[in-house]
């Protein structure tokens, strides 16, 4: 007949709590169930970022640091006045989106900054975002407009 003096628990359904790091008497002694010497068995956690290197030095700390990054710099596309003379006809209107279309500047992602190597000839009307001094004082000796955007 079955009441509640005479249950019992199913064979292997409940365990002994394991407790580590009370010597050999407690069945987990000795190395505490971290296995044999080393960083791990002290009690350390690895480090979860990149570059540890075991406690050795990292390389990124033993490379010297050389340089500057600016994070304000704007990046130009750079167009010469020789492409300029060379893909406009006289008395053209010379802009962002002509410069793309002739191939002068490949996206829209850069603003234009108009440098002056080579010569112009042609009277232009050039309209960028930038210009060198010397660029905007060929392209008006040469009787054309430099127009900043």
């Amino acid at each position: 007949m079955m009441n509640l003096g005479n249950l019992k628990k199913a064979k292997g359904s409940t365990q002994r709590k394991k407790i580590v790091g009370r010597g050999k008497g407690s069945g987990m002694g000795n190395q505490a169930t971290r296995g044999h010497d080393g960083q791990l068995g002290r009690g350390s956690k690895r480090r979860p970022y990149a570059g540890f290197e075991g406690g050795q030095m990292r390389l990124m700390r033993l490379l010297p640091k050389r340089g500057f990054k600016n994070p304000h710099r704007i990046e130009f596309a750079i167009v010469n006045l020789a492409d300029l003379e060379k893909a406009y006809a006289p008395n053209a209107e010379v802009n962002f989106e002509n410069m793309v279309e002739a191939g002068l500047v490949k996206t829209f992602k850069f603003p234009v900054k108009i440098l002056a190597r080579g010569e112009i000839t042609k009277p232009l009307t050039v309209q960028a975002h930038h210009f060198s001094n010397s660029a905007k004082d060929k392209i008006e000796k040469a009787g054309g407009k430099a127009e900043v955007i």
